[in-house]
């Protein structure tokens, strides 16, 4: 029986999130039908990685984690019709922002994350309420930037701003990575002065400074 139910298109914020996990999907078929594909996508993933503290796959796997998430929101009618939810992970640790129309619908797709392969924590950020306007994914896209670029001024030895990963909802900055407590507070400082930011949330895991990087 044929489906006659209209489908919204996707914005055009919403098409462009979807670019870097798409390119990561691209990736991850190939390894499922053989080892000489996989040496291919190890170097891609690895030339992104020098500067990480985190393994090389490690951020392979939190990159399938966010293609996962993406499905999973595709496969769940009432999630997708009911929901703008955006799954970012870092070192295995899932972040969940945007909007849904009800708790339920929040805590059914967080549920749901946390049961993923890999996934070791789910960091449930979803509001209850209407959609993020375009205006203001456009704004929170610009916030993000702007953040980035404010931590290549954190005054701290060995420090690399791309460490940090930024999530911005609503005006709302979220900061993850894996950093020393001074890094942390450093960060934390150049962040919260940036002009439209409103509120700084730390989601960091902390390390020794005289830790090595893995392997």
């Amino acid at each position: 029986m044929p489906n006659d139910r209209p489908h919204r298109p996707l914005s055009w914020p919403r098409l462009l999130a979807l670019v870097p996990a798409l390119v990561t999907l691209i990736l991850t078929l190939p390894l499922l039908q053989g080892c000489a594909p996989a040496i291919v996508a190890g170097v891609v993933v690895g030339a992104s990685t020098i500067h990480d503290r985190r393994s090389a796959m490690t951020v392979f796997e939190d990159q399938q984690i966010e293609v996962q998430g993406i499905a999973l929101k595709y496969q769940q009618s009432d999630v997708q019709k009911g929901s703008q939810i955006a799954v970012t992970s870092y070192n295995h640790v899932v972040l969940l922002t945007g909007q849904a129309e009800s708790e339920e619908i929040s805590h059914q797709f967080a549920d749901l994350m946390s049961r993923q392969p890999k996934v070791r924590r789910v960091i449930n950020e979803v509001t209850v309420g209407p959609r993020a306007s375009i205006s203001r994914q456009s704004q929170d896209a610009m916030l993000t930037s702007q953040v980035k670029a404010s931590l290549l001024n954190v005054d701290v030895p060995g420090f690399d701003p791309t460490r940090v990963k930024v999530v911005t909802e609503s005006a709302i900055v979220y900061l993850m990575g894996l950093v020393t407590p001074v890094e942390a507070e450093a960060v934390v400082d150049k962040a919260r002065y940036v002009r439209g930011v409103e509120k700084v949330v730390k989601v960091f895991e902390y390390i020794d400074p005289s830790a090595k990087a893995p392997a």
